[in-house]
């Protein structure tokens, strides 16, 4: 009886353990140009079935693991293969010695060291996972935001749609594919002003043909519909240089509507 007793107790131990590595998700290692880099991936349980992937970019001085709490994707879309990348040290304007992690905000910077970074993940993710190539995401905040913008204007090819929040495109940054994109923007940020934000969106308006009047579409949300099927999603709201509690929920639903065009 206490054998048996002893078995059940390391089956509840056992049990617990798989759903805790499950709730923290897995650290994969890639090597890009020799150096090592990491991100914190959670995959469905269901692996049968294509999954939908979601790249989600932290901000300068952020890292995978807090913004896997702060954006927790993979609790509202649990279906879905989320990836939550590490930044290396990066020189910006607010970190001249460049002593936090982030990300390249333009091509041909740091040697292109995060688009081969992107580049390295998609195609191990695609050999380690079943993605639904018709549902490949890109979502960051702040230095992360500048970073998808990036990756829509250098690698827009795999992507479906897109998630901005506090972001901006940088001169260099040229789109070309019309893509499905929300944007989060707070009038009051400090850091991305909002006139760089609102300048950010009127050029997706342009290339996804989406500049006619907006429709409301709740709290704070207008709707600039797209014959192309690629409709520009905005949240302004009050607050400063932040990614808003709310924010993963339309974000979730607007990857959930949006497949590759």
């Amino acid at each position: 009886m206490k054998f048996r007793f002893a078995i059940a107790i390391a089956l509840v131990v056992l049990a617990a353990s798989a759903h805790t590595a499950q709730a923290q998700g897995t650290v994969m290692n890639f090597t890009v140009d020799g150096v090592k880099r990491q991100a914190l991936v959670f995959a469905p349980k269901d692996s049968k079935e294509k999954a939908p992937l979601v790249f989600a970019w932290h901000g300068h001085g952020g890292n995978m693991h807090g913004t896997s709490q702060l954006m927790h994707i993979q609790t509202l879309w649990p279906e879905a293969i989320v990836v939550y990348p590490q930044g290396l040290p990066t020189v910006s304007g607010g970190d001249p010695q460049g002593t936090r992690p982030g990300w390249q905000a333009e091509a041909g910077t740091n040697g292109d060291r995060d688009l081969k970074f992107f580049d390295e993940m998609l195609q191990t993710l695609r050999q380690k996972f079943s993605v639904d190539d018709e549902r490949i995401y890109s979502m960051g905040f702040s230095n992360g935001a500048f970073f998808s913008y990036l990756l829509w204007s250098a690698r827009p090819k795999p992507l479906a749609a897109f998630a901005i929040c506090a972001g901006k495109l940088f001169p260099s940054d040229q789109l070309t594919e019309p893509r499905a994109v929300v944007v989060i923007a707070g009038k009051n940020d400090p850091r991305v002003h909002i006139q760089d934000q609102q300048q950010a969106i009127q050029t997706a308006q342009q290339l996804d043909s989406a500049t006619g009047h907006g429709q409301p579409c709740g709290q704070m949300c207008t709707l600039y519909t797209s014959p192309n099927h690629t409709p520009v999603e905005t949240y302004i709201h009050p607050g400063g240089h932040v990614y808003p509690p709310w924010a993963s929920d339309p974000i979730v639903k607007f990857f959930k509507a949006h497949k590759h065009p």
